[in-house]
């Protein structure tokens, strides 16, 4: 018998009605935090996509900000209330991060901080945690088959390769890197893929809105591109990659809202999502990573969330939201995942990595929702968070937000949208 979409992956609903029990929880636990710093911190409940009673395929793990992680899990402990608090964040704080790698067996972390000028290297196996800098500017992260860490140093205009103890062994650079940023290697193919973003400059278009290919060994092969535009092909800004098993790269191409495909050739085959506010659309894309199943998953720093794509290109599901809760995310970066499918997403401003993992999910559940099925009640359920997300980034006034609160769906979504506003003090 077929499934529906909401017992295949019940995606996007899901996430509207985000699991509201366990946010409020963590609210509850916020307000006792500030009232009394004393009091001893208990577990929570920690946030799922999608909600009972459908079945949980992304579970929220923890977040990691800093050395302290390496020995305990601080996710909810008296750190929040030193954030809460404006404390000065330590020297080994995560500030900013802008880039992730993870080993294969999820051992160790590295995290690319842009305001520590450093990459933070985190070994839960032996744990121990290291620095590998001072760097100028660090944004893209890349680990190739001997876990040497590929570092892009914007500020230098290179890539960096550092061996398995932090010790510098070789550079990649070129005249014609612009302004790099994301990185990706294909270890079958022995390719490095260096996203150079660029600007708005003339001199800027000629050189860069490319992917530009080099050899392990530093020669540069070629690049990928057809000069800055919105056509096929082409990019304007591009930030993040990927490249999947079958060696085909996954380009953010970020302020046309959208992610490319190319193949092991370098010829373009496919666009993921389009720039809008609906199922499957972006704001602004950014790092990207692909699960043992081939399923795609996209960072929107805009809409702070991260959406997944099966190899059809239909989106299957989106997690996250905007918050500083644990679990929730504001203007995510850089995604990876390892293979265990635990995911890690760069939660830039709220100055910390997130990890979840993907659960109760086979390969076969990576497809998503026929045409008739998307045009039904979940249809129906995105077109009107669609709106609700037009009016909050207008920062539309309250009697507006509250007939649109009144006209949801569903009471769950009520009662998150509800809460949403109450507390967003530019929209009151």
């Amino acid at each position: 018998m077929k499934k529906t979409a909401r017992e295949r992956l019940p995606g996007m609903s899901s996430v509207i009605q985000r699991k509201t029990a366990p946010v409020l929880t963590v609210l509850v636990l916020l307000i006792g935090l500030v009232g009394c710093a004393t009091r001893p911190i208990v577990e929570q409940t920690r946030l799922v996509w999608p909600p009972a009673p459908e079945t949980t395929r992304i579970e929220f793990v923890r977040t990691i900000t800093g050395e302290q992680d390496i020995h305990e899990d601080t996710t909810f402990s008296q750190k929040l209330l030193h954030w809460l608090g404006g404390v000065e964040a330590p020297p080994t704080r995560i500030v900013e991060p802008m880039g992730i790698a993870v080993s294969d067996d999820g051992e160790r972390l590295y995290v690319a901080n842009y305001n520590r000028l450093a990459v933070f290297v985190f070994d839960f196996g032996q744990k121990k945690f290291r620095e590998i800098g001072p760097l100028q500017q660090p944004v893209g992260l890349a680990l190739d088959d001997n876990e040497y860490v590929y570092v892009v140093e914007q500020g230098k205009k290179q890539i960096t390769v550092f061996n398995q103890d932090g010790e510098a062994v070789s550079s990649i650079t070129h005249p014609d890197i612009y302004r790099p940023s994301g990185i990706a290697i294909d270890r079958r193919l022995g390719r490095i893929y260096l996203a150079d973003t660029g600007r708005n400059e003339e001199l800027a278009k000629l050189k860069s809105h490319n992917v530009k290919i080099f050899s392990l060994a530093g020669e540069l092969l070629g690049t990928i591109g057809q000069g800055m535009g919105d056509g096929p092909g082409q990019f304007r800004f591009p930030t993040y990659l990927a490249v999947d098993e079958d060696s085909k790269l996954y380009v953010a191409d970020t302020l046309n809202g959208r992610v490319q495909v190319f193949d092991s050739r370098g010829v373009f085959t496919k666009t993921l999502g389009e720039r809008g506010n609906a199922w499957g659309m972006f704001d602004k894309p950014k790092g990207i990573a692909v699960d043992n199943f081939g399923n795609v998953y996209v960072t929107d720093s805009g809409w702070s969330n991260v959406q997944i794509f099966n190899q059809n290109g239909d989106v299957l599901l989106f997690f996250g939201g905007r918050g500083p809760i644990p679990g929730m995310l504001r203007n995510p970066t850089a995604i990876a995942i390892d293979g265990r499918n635990h995911i890690y997403v760069a939660d830039f401003v709220n100055h910390r990595v997130n990890e979840y993992r993907l659960v109760n999910t086979t390969a076969a559940d990576s497809y998503s929702a026929t045409q008739s099925e998307a045009h039904s009640g979940i249809g129906m359920t995105l077109r009107w968070a669609a709106q609700l997300h037009q009016l909050r980034a207008a920062k539309t006034n309250r009697a507006s937000l509250n007939t649109v609160v009144e006209t949801a769906p569903a009471d769950g979504i009520k009662l998150r949208l509800d809460r949403e506003f109450n507390h967003d003090a530019k929209l009151l």
